[in-house]
């Protein structure tokens, strides 16, 4: 059984609560989780992960699902401060890792321009998860010598990337938050100099027992997404090394 200490007041630690399955979590975020007076948590936070609070601990909820805010960010910034100035030792739990698409810089921005003390604790990010227990590795020798990992929805709504750097041969390319822009992405990828043929997959609810892998191509992906009536979570990951899922998917298998 895990003893926790309990934690100076008055700071703020942004902690990864990984891609959901808590067993996931390092040891010094279960310790944090279990120590603190407040914890701030988003939508893709698990129960399993919120088991491990204090009975008595402050929990407050700002999920974010597919741009349906339970708080806007500039309000959950200061809440943040907020809850550090009342002598709290907060701890603000985000999916996967608080730096990759998590929006941790803009928290820890707002905190140190407050002087608020803070620490970051990283976690698993949804990419290296949901890859790995869809059973293909995002990089191998044969396959991908690069992963990109890429925003699927930009700050402004739109889907303007770098496709002609994106759109290169043995590379492997996650995109976070992509569902809804599925078509647009296959279609630029293509444009851009992928085959259509180009294998990809989308992985939902990755790591928990519901994951689901679906295997497709860059001409197929978006219409496989409409007919499965797939919703986030979901990562699309796109390159050869998705085909490996057929060989090494021992997760999906052994349930």
């Amino acid at each position: 059984m895990m003893i926790h200490s309990p934690l100076p007041p008055g700071k703020v630690w942004l902690v990864g609560a990984g891609p959901g399955d808590p067993d996931l979590l390092t040891i010094k975020a279960a310790r944090l989780i279990g120590a603190a007076d407040a914890l701030v948590f988003d939508h893709l936070v698990g129960e399993g992960v919120m088991a491990l609070a204090r009975a008595d601990a402050r929990r407050i909820y700002a999920g974010k699902e597919s741009s349906r805010h339970t708080l806007p960010q500039d309000r959950i910034n200061t809440l943040l401060v907020d809850l550090a100035r009342e002598g709290l030792a907060v701890v603000r739990l985000k999916g996967g890792d608080p730096f990759i698409f998590g929006r941790g810089g803009e928290e820890l921005e707002t905190l140190q321009a407050s002087g608020i003390p803070f620490e970051v604790v990283p976690g698993v990010t949804a990419a290296a998860g949901c890859a790995a227990y869809a059973g293909f590795p995002l990089t191998h020798r044969d396959h991908a010598q690069a992963v990109t990992f890429v925003t699927g929805h930009l700050k402004d709504g739109t889907v303007n990337l770098d496709w002609p750097a994106l759109a290169r041969q043995r590379q492997t390319v996650v995109f976070y938050m992509g569902i809804g822009a599925a078509g647009e992405i296959c279609r630029q990828m293509v444009a851009h100099g992928l085959p259509a043929a180009t294998p990809a997959a989308v992985v939902r609810n990755g790591t928990l027992a519901d994951q689901r892998t679906m295997l497709a191509d860059l001409g197929t992906l978006p219409a496989r997404i409409a007919e499965a009536g797939i919703q986030p979570p979901a990562l699309i990951v796109v390159g050869s090394v998705t085909g490996l899922h057929k060989h090494l998917n021992w997760f999906e298998t052994n349930r």
